[in-house]
């Protein structure tokens, strides 16, 4: 994604800075630089109002402004504010019309009541400078809460193939080799990630610091090694596949850039499919001063622990005590409560106040891998119960690799149980049996498919270096390289995002 500049909004501000200039032209330089700081306070403002199309164009002229005057961290300070304006509204694409226009494409015979039912109270909106904004999949989701209709569109995956590791015949029948658990059918990948950007893409200089992600070593996921990095010589952290989260940290000057930016590396793994046989009677007791415990039973970024989430998850469980029936009953509860539906991940990210992703779901109702493995996180932490949302890729719905993020939840005796409540969810988008589809979800309650490929461990998992304070970064996950250029008006990050793809191959 390329974000252009508004010129005209840009040419007529620039003409009224030279007029002011003109008029003061024999002041002192830090007067003059009043005016850059003028539109950017502007920008404050708009932004606090919700009016971010405006505080977009003044922080735009703000930067540009201190840019062409010579004052370049103040420049890239308006310029990231003007990265997180576009952020927090970019996803909402849609006015009222084309929010029906969508609907009626994506859903035959769709009547107006049930669209305008739809958009009143069940459509994700953002209202920027007194309009409306619908969410670009609202259609998308309209098909997720109906999953009546969904089973008749045509989904790029079978549920035969998805289910291939949920429904084995060995674990219908319960006939499982205790020597081969809790880790078996190991899949070997190989393969390599790519970062294309195109020359006229990059900066006119400056250099550009890039967050690149790669594999890590956990419990399901082993023999992990990333190689052949590109532009080694300007590798300043990394890799480290035993850290929280896997982070190839470069600082690259744009002059040693020939060509198109391309950074690749070879990778390879073990995916391990993880079955977990659990007697709850056999579960122990948390040491809850260890802090591993503290870290997973706490409030995060995007897992906030609130009174309503407290409430809210004693209801769940109601008077049950043990921490593994209390998790399942969660999971339950997430996946017939929440249907999938996408989010404005970026929006939440950027726009402050800051809304942890597990709020918004709780709140809203809407939810996708993500959301629900946060919220799912979220209750088993208010009743101190060790849990995180876990990252990278799946193959399970097709061989290519998709992002995608689970949860795990630790139990003592055990260790991390995985819980996948998205795919379990993915049962009821098929007409199937019903006792495959109850079979599917138990799978997926305890158990986790060897066609993960794992970035980090938890959402919001710390990174070396950590990012600047002010950078517009989408600093929920690393699914994708995040960059940095000192002198970019473009939003490099997004770029990257368009720009960025893994090949794998099975090697067994």
């Amino acid at each position: 994604m390329r974000i252009g500049i508004h010129l005209p909004a840009l040419i007529i501000l620039m003409i009224a800075l030279l007029a002011f200039a003109g008029c003061v032209s024999d002041q002192p330089v830090y007067q003059e630089s009043s005016i850059g700081e003028m539109e950017y306070n502007r920008g404050l403002a708009e932004y606090e109002a919700g009016n971010y199309l405006a505080a977009e164009a003044a922080f735009e002229g703000s930067a540009a402004w201190y840019f062409a005057n010579g004052f370049p961290d103040a420049g890239i300070a308006s310029r990231n504010a003007m990265f997180t304006a576009i952020r927090t509204y970019g996803e909402f694409s849609l006015d009222e019309a084309a929010a029906r226009d969508a609907l009626k494409e994506a859903v035959s015979g769709i009547t107006e009541e049930e669209i305008n039912s739809w958009l009143a109270d069940k459509a994700q909106t953002l209202v920027s400078d007194g309009k409306t904004l619908y969410f670009s999949n609202t259609a998308k989701n309209y098909l997720y809460a109906h999953p009546e209709l969904l089973q008749k569109q045509q989904l790029p995956f079978t549920f035969a193939f998805m289910s291939r590791y949920a429904l084995a015949d060995d674990v219908r029948s319960g006939n499982l080799k205790a020597e081969e658990l809790p880790y078996r059918n190991p899949i070997h990948y190989e393969g390599t990630m790519h970062l294309t950007i195109a020359e006229a893409d990059l900066p006119a200089g400056g250099t550009m610091k890039i967050w690149y992600p790669h594999p890590i070593a956990t419990d399901i996921q082993r023999d992990v090694s990333v190689t052949n990095m590109a532009y080694p010589e300007y590798i300043v952290n990394g890799p480290d596949v035993n850290h929280e989260i896997g982070i190839i940290y470069y600082e690259i000057p744009v002059g040693a850039i020939q060509g198109d930016l391309v950074i690749t590396a070879d990778i390879k793994f073990s995916s391990y499919e993880g079955i977990f046989v659990i007697d709850p009677e056999k579960v122990g007791e948390y040491d809850r001063a260890d802090p591993e415990y503290i870290l997973y039973t706490r409030t995060e970024r995007n897992i906030e622990i609130n009174d309503a989430i407290r409430n809210k998850a004693r209801e769940i469980v109601g008077s049950e005590t043990n921490p593994h029936k209390q998790a399942q009953m969660i999971y339950n509860h997430i996946i017939t409560t929440y249907p999938y539906s996408h989010v404005p991940h970026l929006s939440l990210d950027a726009k402050t106040p800051k809304v942890a992703e597990s709020t918004h779901m709780f709140t809203t109702g809407h939810g996708d891998c993500g959301t629900q493995s946060m919220l799912f996180s979220a209750f088993c932490r208010s009743l101190g119960i060790p849990a995180r949302a876990t990252g990278g890729y799946q193959m399970i719905l097709q061989d290519a690799p998709s992002p995608h993020f689970w949860a795990e939840y630790y139990l003592p005796g055990y260790g991390w149980v995985p819980v996948d409540p998205t795919v379990a969810e993915g049962a009821d988008w098929f007409d199937i049996p019903e006792d495959d589809r109850i079979a599917f979800r138990q799978y997926y309650g305890t158990n986790i498919d060897p066609t993960r490929m794992v970035i980090q461990k938890n959402v919001d998992a710390n990174v070396e270096p950590d990012y600047p304070d002010d950078a517009a970064i989408f600093r929920l996950v690393r699914q994708y390289p995040a960059i940095i250029s000192d002198v970019s008006m473009e939003d490099m990050e997004l770029i990257a995002m368009g720009s960025f793809k893994i090949d794998l191959v099975v090697k067994n």
